[in-house]
């Protein structure tokens, strides 16, 4: 009787573990069925992209977005540096974001290469800029309950100044490899990363720099080689991702040269950033914020440290093998802080 019994007792268990290993396995897909569903979607004709109209003093025009995932507490709008870039750089955030069941956006800015691409000057405003992201959080539906704003580079630039303005609709802000002042960068550019060098490749750049001849093949061969493998993306030229490569082929001129300047060795020029300065309002911003630093960047790291210091509710991330494109050159590290913030800020946990 012993022996039957504890047959009927194992027996039991396994059972039972198997029913809850089986409802788990259930659950578990119909999880994952439901993060990448289309069904009663608006979208589900083109696939999650839509074509969302905006209002500029200069007339109506549209702009790309791509919608990924459903997850009504956790929804990441994309904002592409540049600025003239467009979305393409992001595309490794699909190896990353949607086993962790983040619903995410990608977005070209209104000039980038999948959106509208009107020929007047005016509109690259840092301002109107603002006014645009606006519009789209509004169309895409995204509120202070379920609205992350992630924005590397320019794109940095833009989230800080959208936070600045428009916090009370955000859930979290991550600002990626930017510092809150162009001054300061320039200056780390000039008298920090500049000096590390090969003299004699330095001074053939500053040749070409200070004849502003900007458009020269061996100018640009020497900065991309020599400065942007270094600190822009740690690889050989040949080996940079597709996505990578897409995104600078689609970059647009007019756009990048108005308000970055036409030197790749820094913001020069009449550019409307070069002046770009927002360190005495960071602490204004209230809102859980990321700061995204690499140890080789463009920019200072521990300026981007000194970023999340500053405003009220901040932590600093910081990728030790990146630089500017740390999501591709410390990908497991930039990923894995990225998404431990996210998830953090979804259960409260305090930064």
């Amino acid at each position: 009787m012993k022996h039957i019994y504890l047959f009927t007792l194992i027996l039991v268990t396994v059972v039972g573990c198997k029913n809850a290993s089986e409802e788990k396995t259930v659950e578990t897909n119909e999880t994952i069925n439901s993060y990448w569903s289309f069904e009663g979607k608006d979208d589900q004709y083109t696939g999650g992209i839509r074509m969302i109209p905006i209002e500029t003093p200069k007339g109506t025009f549209n702009v790309w977005t791509k919608r990924v995932g459903n997850n009504p507490k956790i929804k990441v709008l994309l904002l592409h540096g540049g600025p003239g870039m467009t979305h393409e750089i992001y595309e490794c955030f699909d190896g990353y974001f949607p086993q962790e069941r983040i619903e995410y956006y990608y977005y070209d800015q209104l000039g980038s290469y999948y959106s509208d691409q009107p020929d007047d000057l005016s509109l690259w405003d840092t301002a109107r800029f603002v006014e645009e992201v606006e519009q789209v959080r509004k169309a895409l539906d995204l509120n202070k309950d379920n609205f992350y704003l992630f924005g590397q580079s320019w794109g940095g630039i833009l989230a800080m100044e959208y936070a600045l303005k428009y916090q009370e609709n955000l859930k979290g802000l991550i600002i990626s490899n930017m510092v809150p002042s162009i001054p300061d960068y320039m200056d780390y550019s000039d008298n920090i990363l500049a000096p590390k060098m090969d003299p004699e490749v330095l001074a053939e750049i500053m040749a070409y720099e200070n004849a502003e001849d900007y458009g020269n093949e061996r100018y640009l061969e020497l900065v991309v080689n020599h400065y942007y493998t270094e600190h822009v993306i740690r690889m050989p030229v040949d080996q940079w991702p597709s996505s990578v490569q897409k995104g600078f082929s689609h970059l647009n001129a007019k756009v990048y040269v108005t308000m970055q300047g036409p030197s790749e060795f820094g913001v020069k020029g009449d550019a409307t950033l070069k002046n770009w300065d927002v360190k005495n309002r960071l602490k204004t911003i209230i809102v859980p914020t990321l700061s995204i630093g690499s140890t080789y960047d463009t920019m200072d790291p521990k300026q981007m440290e000194w970023l999340a210091n500053e405003v009220q509710n901040g932590r600093f991330h910081l990728c030790p093998n990146g630089s500017h494109l740390s999501q591709y050159d410390d990908q497991k590290n930039f990923f894995q802080g990225l998404i431990r913030f996210i998830k953090d800020v979804d259960t409260g946990k305090e930064m």
